[in-house]
């Protein structure tokens, strides 16, 4: 196999980059683009710094459009909004998920207590993939497919592995995203699992800063 050509900089040294067992996952195609790397993550610096396929950008506070615009401005590469559902009224998870689109984003992604009526209707509201995000054993991912889930993204800690078999064994086309874990181990386990593509949680800023202040000490 023929070595692709690299152009480096001399200031954009610093790249957060994917591990390399990452390119074994299948890939879930959106919109003409292979993605398989998501960076987990909501701060701009490391979306802006990454040579990861996507942005998951999903975050623990009722999402607003002032962040997720933020996000898609900021990014170059495909973005995965998060859209909330459950503790948000219907019709204010359809406005934040057409914001989405109409910023840009790739998919919109309800938290995993969205009822199956919110999904449906988002179906039905949007152009891009309605993402429903699946948290236990227990989910009954047959309805969520029904009613009109494009993507389960799998997020079960030390479970994921058990809640994409299942998955797979009741639903074997459906793409999967999920969390590969801290280490090439884990997630190489959980492309073999049967996922498509993964989730990565980078290190924290601090511990990037870190490294780059070792980095200047050791040039002084």
């Amino acid at each position: 196999m023929l070595q692709s050509k690299e152009y480096e900089s001399k200031l954009r040294y610093m790249i957060l980059t994917m591990p390399e067992v990452i390119s074994r996952a299948p890939g879930i195609k959106i919109f003409g683009r292979t993605l398989r790397s998501f960076l987990f993550t909501t701060d701009t610096s490391l979306i802006k710094n990454t040579d990861a396929d996507a942005v998951m950008a999903v975050y623990p506070f009722p999402p607003q459009p002032a962040i997720n615009q933020a996000i898609l401005n900021t990014a170059s590469i495909p973005v995965m909004c998060s859209v909330g559902g459950g503790e948000l009224a219907d019709d204010r998870v359809l406005h934040m998920a057409m914001e989405a689109e109409w910023g840009g984003a790739f998919g919109a992604v309800l938290n995993p207590v969205a009822d199956n009526e919110l999904v449906a209707k988002l179906k039905k509201r949007i152009d891009i993939p309605t993402v429903v995000t699946v948290v236990s054993e227990r989910e009954d991912v047959e309805r969520r497919i029904e009613s009109g889930a494009d993507i389960l993204n799998v997020s079960g800690a030390e479970n994921t592995c058990k809640i994409i078999e299942q998955i797979r064994n009741k639903c074997p086309y459906i793409p999967i995203i999920a969390t590969g874990g801290p280490t090439d181990e884990t997630i190489r386990e959980t492309i073999e699992c049967g996922a498509d593509a993964i989730t990565y949680t980078p290190p924290s800023n601090a511990e990037l800063f870190r490294m780059t202040m070792q980095v200047y000490r050791e040039k002084l």
